[in-house]
């Protein structure tokens, strides 16, 4: 949930109806000692493939990579930095999740059929459980949102809930 998605470059009027719902569910998540990781989109200009596909957004070091101030990272809260899709590619999210004794991912964020659905993918690839919070996550479309959610749920198992019921499950 970055500046460059809720206010900037990529910003859709969809992905910001979503903030206070995450911000609930992460205020949820500390009280509980659930780990809280944000994996963020930080790309190297002028060569990241995602900007040749994009534009210009997230690049490392500006205004747009920052998380947005109503959900900036805790003390407590850990931070991986992305240049793909995926929040595993070439980063140390699985080391991370593993050092921390994590089986399950609860994914929230933006957008569902490319950045979410891309980390669903690796998380179900390396044996985790995938929860995504429908509540918690858009796409650019109505279309993309109901495809990428029926994609997580049928190819790779993911649980989808709405963060109401996650929060009464746990």
């Amino acid at each position: 949930m970055l500046n460059d998605f809720i206010k900037g470059k990529l910003s859709s009027p969809r992905f910001s109806r979503v903030v206070p719902c995450i911000a609930k569910l992460v205020s949820w998540a500390r009280a509980r000692s659930i780990p809280v990781i944000y994996v963020c989109d930080s790309h190297v200009p002028n060569i990241d493939k995602e900007l040749k596909l994009w534009g210009p957004h997230a690049v490392r070091g500006t205004w747009g990579a920052e998380v947005i101030d109503e959900l900036k990272p805790a003390g407590n809260d850990y931070v991986v930095f992305k240049r793909r899709y995926s929040g595993f590619f070439e980063t140390d999210l699985d080391l991370l999740l593993r050092e921390l004794g994590v089986d399950t991912v609860i994914l929230t964020g933006v957008s569902t059929d490319v950045c979410v659905l891309h980390t669903a993918a690796d998380a179900f690839f390396r044996g985790y459980e995938v929860v995504v919070v429908s509540d918690c996550v858009e796409s650019f479309t109505e279309e993309g949102q109901r495809w990428g959610l029926d994609y997580m749920r049928r190819v790779y198992g993911a649980k989808i809930v709405e963060s109401s019921e996650l929060v009464k499950e746990v």
